[in-house]
């Protein structure tokens, strides 16, 4: 008697540890195949860095598997029912995923799948506390993160899954006939940013290294962009090369301030992905529809702006220091991630999705929920949102966070040579701004007044 096969279906789980699918696929079928669809509709915005690091992470888990995993490329809707024909599984295994491309994906996929008996099984997620679990006791959504951390802290989630790539029998793909043609994991393509190490080995031994050297100081160092302040775990959450209850666990037994910061952002994160499960339509437009009403710069001389900010040539030393960066590792500390938005949106009144569109073609670790809102606070159009008239001042911020200026220095080498906080003034210098930067290109002063006089216009919608 033919031995009976599950799939399990990776997506952002790309890992073997923790991992509840397996156990899943385990109890249904005697083995299981792995798979890894390629689907163009996420890989072509992804960006090059994004891209790579995926593929690094694929890489990885197929060497854990033994090289058992079978990449396809195409439409999962397409494919996976496919797969799961050619090798006679009655299951195919899955974390959920509540973003709003992949629940309408999935449902394409379970209708398939349905259409030959085979059942689509959801278990676990990216998160967690899994979206759309936590809300008020009287019911409905949390729209502000305070209250929304304490009930998600209260609600709690489970100990991670004690599983490894034993844990399943992995069928080798090429003993199945009929499916979508494999294909190699892509090559790396050209990206000028340094990125980290990919996959689970390297996500683990990062976590490691935070844990034995920088959570006890994450509390006062996360804000300081010069300094290896924070964990660096965002692109291994990404793609789930580690689940954050793991984190959560390991951090369970340990107290302080630092510790509360840390799950604290975990809970940022998992606060977004619940706004975007529920406002779907918030990955685009503005959460607030009170800000459909601000009037905003379109035009040449806007697009001009806009690529000087890309570019890192505003002439405001932190705001460019923060692009550089954004190009030279495709990633951004995360205070000056909201110093940079706030001068675009703030000091530039240009749309916030705009800056959101280009931080997702390049970061590393862009995550479309933690992104989206990320922006839309600083706009002060999401949930929880930075009122209107906070308005970042570059200088001020500069000196605050990089009092010493090595962040700048680093990243701006046109100022290497300016000591201390002068260089977040540059055009106080005694010889004026050095050669080859460039003088600000606003006055900030005078666009705090423009912001606050176009902000007018949203608190007029609310009247």
């Amino acid at each position: 008697m033919a031995p009976s096969t599950a799939v399990v279906w990776f997506r952002r789980d790309l890992r073997v540890a923790d991992q509840p699918t397996f156990l899943a696929a385990a109890d249904a079928a005697d083995r299981a195949l792995a798979l890894f669809v390629l689907d163009p509709a996420l890989l072509t915005p992804s960006g090059t860095a994004r891209a790579n690091f995926l593929f690094g992470c694929l890489r990885e888990l197929d060497q854990a598997l033994g090289g058992k995993l079978l990449v396809v490329q195409g439409d999962p809707a397409d494919v996976v029912p496919r797969i799961a024909t050619a090798v006679g599984a009655q299951t195919v295994h899955v974390a959920a995923d509540y973003g709003p491309y992949g629940r309408e994906r999935d449902e394409q996929v379970e209708k398939a799948l349905a259409e030959d008996g085979v059942e689509l099984v959801r278990t676990g997620s990216p998160y967690a506390v899994a979206p759309g679990r936590v809300e008020k006791g009287t019911g409905g959504p949390f729209k502000v993160f305070t209250p929304f951390s304490r009930a998600w802290a209260d609600h709690g989630w489970r100990a991670p899954a004690e599983t490894d790539a034993g844990t399943c029998t992995w069928m080798d793909p090429s003993d199945s006939d009929g499916g979508p043609r494999a294909v190699a994991i892509p090559e790396d393509g050209a990206v000028e940013a340094e990125l980290p190490e990919a996959g689970e080995s390297a996500a683990l031994a990062r976590w490691e290294d935070f844990l034995d050297e920088g959570v006890e100081d994450y509390g006062s160092a996360r804000d300081l962009p010069a300094e290896r302040g924070t964990s660096g775990m965002s692109p291994y959450l990404k793609y789930g090369c580690v689940h954050p209850r793991t984190l959560l666990a390991d951090l369970a037994e340990r107290t302080g301030d630092s510790v509360k910061a840390f799950r604290t952002e975990i809970a940022w994160r998992e606060f977004y992905a619940d706004v975007l499960y529920r406002r779907p339509d918030s990955a685009r437009g503005n959460y607030d529809t009170a800000f459909d009403h601000l009037p905003l710069r379109t035009g040449k001389a806007a697009d001009a702006d806009f690529e000087r900010w890309c570019e890192g040539r505003t002439g405001f030393p932190i705001v460019d220091a923060g692009m550089r960066q954004l190009r030279g590792e495709a990633w951004m500390h995360n205070r000056v991630r909201m110093i940079v938005a706030s001068f675009l949106v703030k000091d530039l009144h240009i749309p916030w999705w705009r800056g959101a569109r280009h931080f997702m073609a390049l970061l590393v670790d862009g995550d479309l929920a933690s992104n989206q809102h990320g922006w839309q606070w600083t706009a002060g159009s999401g949930t929880d949102a930075s009122p209107y008239f906070r308005i970042f001042n570059p200088i001020t911020q500069g000196e605050r966070f990089d009092p010493d200026g090595d962040y700048v220095r680093r990243w701006v080498p046109e100022l290497a040579h300016v000591e201390g906080k002068a260089v977040h003034q540059p055009w106080k210098l005694r010889d004026g701004v050095p050669e080859g930067y460039p003088e600000p290109m606003v006055d900030h002063k005078a666009e705090r007044q423009e912001a606050l006089e176009r902000y007018e216009k949203v608190k007029a919608a609310r009247s």
